[in-house]
C-alpha cells in the first residue's frame, strides 16, 4: 500500500476507534444537538468528571471535537456534520434485534 493511502487509513483508524466506545458514542450524539460543557456531558454520561473528560481528550485528539474555554468552563462541540450520518449508516447494518428474538 503507498504511504498516502497507508497515512488515510490511519487518520481514519484513529477516528474510528476514537468513537469505538458507548460512552463516546453518547458524547457525540449529544453534541450532534449543540454544544455542551463537560458538567452536562458528566450527567448525560452518568461518569465522574475525570472519566468524562478522558474520552473528550480522545475524541479532541482524534479531531473529532472542537473546545472552547469560557471563564471556568470549557465547552465541546463536533467538528463534522457528518458524523451522525456515518451513524446511521452503521445503524443500517446493524439492525435493531426485534422483541423477543434471543441475542447471541
Amino acid at each position: 500500500m503507498p504511504t498516502s493511502a497507508q497515512s488515510r487509513s490511519a487518520r481514519r483508524a484513529a477516528v474510528i476507534k476514537a468513537l469505538a466506545h458507548p460512552s463516546r458514542l453518547a458524547i457525540a450524539e449529544a453534541l450532534e444537538e449543540g454544544e455542551r460543557c463537560v458538567c452536562d456531558l458528566t450527567d448525560l454520561i452518568g461518569a465522574d468528571m475525570s472519566t468524562v473528560s478522558k474520552h473528550l481528550t480522545v475524541m479532541r485528539a482524534a479531531g473529532l471535537l472542537d473546545a472552547e474555554k469560557r471563564g471556568l468552563k470549557v465547552f465541546y462541540r463536533l467538528r463534522c456534520a457528518c458524523l451522525m450520518s456515518f451513524l446511521e449508516c452503521v445503524d443500517d447494518l446493524v439492525p435493531e434485534p426485534k422483541a423477543g428474538a434471543k441475542r447471541k
